[in-house]
C-alpha cells in the first residue's frame, strides 16, 4: 500500500473506537450523575434540580443515540456514504453533551455561571447530529436502493 492510498478499514476502527470510549464513558456518568441527583438532589433549588434534569435527560438520551449509530455504523461497508454522515453524527452527539450537559453541570457545581453560554452551542450540535443522521439515512437508500428490495 503506498501512503496515498486511504485504508478506510483502519479509520473507522478508530473513529468506532474513540466513539464507543466516549459512549461508555458519558454513560457512566449520566448513571453517576443521575445516582447523586436522586440522593443529593432533593435539597437543591427547583431551578437547579430543573437545570440537572435537563442536563441527564439530553446525556443520556444522546449517549443512547451514539451507541445506535455505532451499532448502524458497524454494519455499513467500510468505504460507503452514510458513514460520513454517521461520523459527523457522532461528533457532533459528542459535543452536544461536551458543550450542553457538561456547562450545565459545571454551572451547577462549581457556581460558574459563565459557562453556561455553552449550552446553545450544544444544542445545535444536537439538532446538527441529527440531520447527520437524516443525511445518512438519504445517502442509504440512494446508495443501495437495488440491494433494498432484496432485504425486503
Amino acid at each position: 500500500m503506498n501512503n496515498k492510498t486511504i485504508n478506510y478499514e483502519h479509520l473507522n476502527t478508530i473513529y468506532l473506537r474513540a466513539i464507543l470510549i466516549f459512549i461508555g464513558i458519558s454513560g457512566c456518568f449520566s448513571v453517576l450523575f443521575g445516582a447523586w441527583f436522586a440522593h443529593a438532589g432533593v435539597n437543591l433549588s427547583n431551578e437547579v434540580q430543573s437545570r440537572i434534569t435537563h442536563a441527564l435527560q439530553y446525556q443520556f438520551f444522546h449517549t443512547l443515540a451514539l451507541l445506535a449509530i455505532a451499532v448502524w455504523w458497524k454494519g455499513l461497508p467500510h468505504e460507503s456514504k452514510p458513514i460520513k454522515a454517521l461520523c459527523f453524527s457522532a461528533l457532533f452527539f459528542s459535543l452536544g453533551i461536551m458543550c450542553f450537559s457538561g456547562s450545565l453541570y459545571v454551572k451547577t457545581f462549581f457556581d460558574f455561571a459563565a459557562i453556561g453560554k455553552l449550552a446553545p452551542i450544544g444544542g445545535m450540535s444536537f439538532a446538527l447530529g441529527w440531520l447527520c443522521i437524516g443525511w445518512a439515512g438519504i445517502n442509504i437508500s440512494v446508495s443501495n436502493s437495488s440491494t433494498d428490495k432484496d432485504r425486503w
